[in-house]
């Protein structure tokens, strides 16, 4: 028997039993077919699977399913039918079309194989000829979430001596600080995750908060990241030095001292989503009682019969709502925007135990449930951001398929307040759908129809020592006052200050609330500064922050490595493609959603500006961030 056979091969067991009956079907079928090569029995499920939110998805009849589950078995437990060589890309274009029920095209294919495990974009270590990173060349990076930890992941691999700054006590970034009750994630589990690490072990198809912390923390143990980071210390300010081509980074420790440090280059990993933001309401800091924002809960907060009022309904005060309405005495929510929801069926489930089975022992099964998971919330959902032309003027749509998806939200809301046109009337959004980040509702609609919960929109005209005033006069006497009131995203720097080529000052040209970038990440007069997750390079029309994260670190690898083999000292973007870059994207904003004129979000700033959205394809900016193009950059000697 060959190796390949030999590492395919399981024990006939009762687990294997649960998992062929309980895993999804359509990811068994891509992986007998990725290791059968049996292409004409993929072809027999063709007409059986239809595109992701089709109703029903499938119709494939039991006893081809039976089938299916019989070959695969035999193909486990003994190896028959164990095709003994690579599997050719055509055949796995074509397990990716049909088991999604459409085509995916050429253009996505490298994306697919990166993202899903199946071959990653480039190991740089395994190069021929790679100029190594000089001894003493090193890298700072700021911040320990997920962008942080991909960064010095991919630094170690490629040769690079590293230190990452980290203001918290562990990694994790927004999943170390966000611990309110209910917290989660939108993105299904088996995709917000590095493609280099595909976890088996998410207790839920959209990870609790709790689940995706352990996640980090057990990547953080298996790649030893910890040996270069610091914890309890924080970046206060970077100033780069033209002779040597370094940055002076200054910290504060955990005891108030300040340490000097110097780089070669610096990452910032802080993220847009890491300074809270409580709001500027009269009284708040009169109120006699707790004052808290979800994004730093207190451990030891106990709000079991208590009279709790919640300012905000965007997506964390969402989850927090339906987590604790059955806990709290009284609960009384000050809603100022309306904000579309959508249900998934998925957003509590349980991953079961053949599930989890299948996909930490079925080969290729893992790779393929995760493809699936991002076709389905990836760049397919784009056409509910892109404008067509013919609905110009369309104050609730952009186009027939935003408007589809707004009468599917609008279906179940009517579905579940049927009995309650009241808050039919305070919820229902007077703007398109997905020009507004979106709430999954995960217990918010069952909250808000509970007795000791209501409603508020009228607006708070005061805080009071022991309550609220609303602005229609009526007061709400409350124990605890929970800011579920965002981050301050606009200003992408918060309070650190970046000083380059001639003493610039980056925080002043971006503002409060105007930064722009090179690809969300590169500044002209900023050398070897590499800003993640910066400007215009959200994937606000559907999931794919870890995508975009990957990416950016990939991009700033090779920028680094270009450095490096030519001897010089720093990497800047230029000018003039800094510039053609900002009109390009100010030339598609037009048509995109976020610039509806009812569209008005922390996507745009208070001119109307949208600086955060990248307003194309997840797919296109990864193909966008292979390599810094030729002609974009300079190289400093």
């Amino acid at each position: 028997m060959s190796e390949r056979a030999s590492r395919a091969l399981l024990g006939d067991s009762p687990e294997l039993t649960e998992a062929l009956a309980t895993a999804n079907l359509p990811t068994l079928l891509a992986a007998y077919v990725h290791l059968s090569q049996d292409a004409d029995f993929l072809e027999r499920f063709a007409p059986h699977i239809r595109p992701a939110f089709s109703v029903p998805p499938t119709d494939i009849p039991p006893a081809l399913a039976d089938e299916l589950r019989a070959r695969l078995r035999r193909l486990l437990t003994t190896g028959a039918g164990l095709a003994s060589t690579p599997l050719p890309d055509t055949l796995a274009q074509r397990i990716m079309s049909v088991t999604v029920g459409e085509p995916v095209e050429d253009e996505f294919i490298a994306l697919v194989y990166d993202q899903c495990g199946f071959k990653p974009w480039i190991d740089r270590s395994a190069i021929p000829g790679r100029s190594h990173p000089p001894a003493g060349f090193r890298v700072l990076v700021i911040g320990a979430g997920l962008t942080g930890m991909a960064a010095a992941t991919k630094l170690r691999e490629a040769g690079y001596d590293h230190i990452v700054i980290e203001k918290n006590a562990d990694i994790g970034g927004t999943w170390y600080e966000n611990r309110y009750p209910g917290v989660g994630v939108d993105t299904s589990s088996h995709f917000y995750s590095f493609s280099w690490e595909i976890w088996p072990d998410w207790h839920h198809y959209h990870p609790q908060g709790g689940d995706m912390q352990q996640y980090l923390l057990e990547v953080a143990d298996k790649y030893d990241l910890r040996r270069n980071m610091r914890f309890n210390t924080k970046v206060e300010s970077l100033v780069y030095d033209e002779g040597t081509g370094t940055w002076t980074v200054t910290v504060l420790t955990a005891d108030g001292q300040r340490e000097e440090i110097v780089a070669n280059a610096v990452i910032n990993g802080h993220g847009p989503v890491n300074r809270f933001k409580f709001p500027d309401i009269p009284g708040l800091e009169g109120f006699t009682g707790p004052v808290v924002h979800t994004a730093a809960w207190p451990t030891d907060l106990d709000i079991t019969g208590k009279r709790v009022a919640v300012i905000g309904t965007g997506a964390s005060s969402a989850q927090l709502v339906g987590a604790i309405a059955p806990q709290v005495a009284q609960l009384t929510v000050y809603q100022r925007t309306k904000h579309w929801v959508l249900f998934n069926p998925e957003i509590a489930h349980e991953v079961a135990d053949g599930m989890k089975w299948a996909l930490a022992h079925i080969p290729t099964f893992k790779q393929w449930f995760r493809f699936r998971v991002f076709w389905a919330e990836a760049d397919g959902l784009f056409a509910n951001v892109l404008k067509d032309p013919a609905w110009e003027g369309n104050d609730l749509a952009v186009s027939q398929g935003n408007e589809l998806t707004r009468q599917y939200a609008l279906g179940y809301m009517r579905q579940k307040f049927a009995d309650r046109p009241d808050l039919i009337a305070k919820l229902t959004p007077d703007f398109p759908i997905f020009s507004k980040r979106i709430i999954l509702d995960n217990g918010w609609f069952d909250a808000l129809r509970r007795d000791n919960v209501q409603l508020e929109t009228s607006g708070i005209a005061r805080i009071l020592p022991h309550g609220i005033e609303a602005r229609d006069g009526t007061v709400f006497e409350c124990d605890v006052i929970v800011c579920a009131t965002g981050f301050n995203v606009a200003k992408m720097l918060g309070d650190l200050t970046i000083r380059g080529i001639g003493g610039r000052d980056l925080g002043e040209e971006w503002g409060e609330e105007d930064p722009r970038s090179y690809l969300g990440m590169c500044v002209p007069g900023y050398p070897n500064y590499f800003h993640t997750v910066g400007p215009n390079s959200a994937p606000n029309h559907a999931a794919g922050q870890n995508l975009i994260s990957e990416c950016q670190v990939n991009w700033i690898i090779e920028a680094l490595d270009r450095t490096v083999a030519a001897d010089a000292k720093a990497f800047e973007v230029t000018r003039d493609a800094f510039d053609a870059w900002n009109r390009k994207v100010d030339a598609r904003m037009p048509e995109m959603i976020w610039s509806h004129p009812r569209a008005n979000s922390y996507y745009n700033n208070s001119k109307g500006r949208v600086f955060l959205s990248w307003p194309w394809r997840l797919v296109d900016y990864f193909n966008e961030t292979r390599a810094p193009a030729d002609g974009t950059y300079i190289l400093h000697r």
